[in-house]
């Protein structure tokens, strides 16, 4: 005779896995996008002589036409948007990725920025604007002075 264990609730599914298993179903699936705002990935970085950010945001699929860039204080803000598709006849989708819609985001930088030096260019699908930093936000160098102490005789 050998012993089998046996679960004390008849083989119930335990707690943690039916929570698991019900916001997978209920998030991770084509309903998801729509709790999740669209963004786009940028990377953010200073340049090695310290006078100006670099931005650089990935929008392939985009046109120029198509993205809007703004700047306040410190703040950058990169708006793209594209048109869906009129009335094309595809057959029924198993799966549609595509994107139609505004995407945005926005980045505060360190320091103030000079707006009126702001550039940007779009090559293969990645923007890169160059924000140089304002004027009264470059590192200054600060001398030290001694002070000549009188010594006691």
């Amino acid at each position: 005779m050998s012993l089998v264990p046996r679960e004390p609730f008849g083989g119930l599914t335990p707690l943690r896995d039916a929570i698991n298993r019900l916001f997978e179903e209920s998030f991770i699936g084509p309903y998801f996008e729509f709790f999740t705002s669209r963004t786009f990935p940028l990377d953010v970085y200073e340049t090695s002589e310290r006078q100006q950010y670099v931005v650089e945001a990935a929008l392939p699929g985009f046109k120029p036409e198509d993205i809007q860039i703004t700047a306040e204080g410190d703040t950058l803000t990169i708006r793209a948007a594209k048109k869906g598709e009129e009335k094309v006849e595809k057959g029924s989708y198993v799966r549609h990725e595509f994107y139609a819609g505004e995407m945005s985001r926005s980045v505060t930088l360190p320091t103030p920025i000079d707006l009126n030096k702001v550039d940007a260019s779009f090559e293969h699908g990645i923007l890169s604007i160059r924000v140089p930093k304002a004027a009264g936000a470059q590192p200054k160098q600060i001398p030290v002075k001694v002070k000549e102490t009188v010594s006691a005789k």
